[in-house]
């Protein structure tokens, strides 16, 4: 499993540990509507999705901003943030700070994606700082397990990852 820290102390992430190559899991998350939303809806595009403990800190709300402004950059992509604050909460971020260009979704009520892809931290029940490039036929081609879940990805590669990803 990835070695994770949480303000420099060890968690414990539950579920697999996802590598590229592998398929992506389908899970069920809740938009900002309330509305169930799967792997699946997003069929035959590029998903790269954006893994943020909670969307009312610093490093979370920069990292949503930053997939926000790129988003337009690349063709056939479905940008996801996903994190386990209430689709109320997102939705008030998302209109304070302007994302239109991203999917907010919701893992709060089981906690399926966060089993799934191997980011459930268990002793906080928050999902840890991970970023997973999902081509247009459901494959990992890109995975960061974020070390330390209060430091920032790495931008740069996961965004030349989505580039390449078909």
């Amino acid at each position: 499993m990835a070695n994770v820290t949480f303000d420099h102390k060890p968690v414990t992430l539950e579920g697999p540990e996802l590598k590229v190559g592998d398929k992506a899991p389908d899970f069920t998350a809740l938009s900002n509507d309330l509305q169930e939303v799967s792997l699946h809806d997003f069929k035959g595009k590029v998903k790269l999705i954006s893994v943020v403990p909670s969307i009312d800190t610093g490093v979370c709300a920069a990292q949503t901003k930053r997939f926000n402004e790129e988003a337009d950059k690349i063709d056939n992509i479905q940008i996801l943030t996903i994190s386990m604050d209430l689709p109320f909460a997102q939705g008030r971020f998302c209109a304070a700070e302007g994302i239109k260009h991203l999917e907010m979704l919701s893992d709060h009520r089981d906690a399926d994606f966060g089993k799934k892809y191997g980011v459930l931290i268990k002793e906080l029940r928050l999902l840890a700082r991970s970023i997973f490039v999902v081509d247009s036929n459901d494959n990992i081609t890109y995975v960061q397990y974020v070390n330390e879940v209060t430091d920032h990805p790495d931008y740069d590669k996961a965004l030349e990852a989505a580039k390449q990803a078909k």
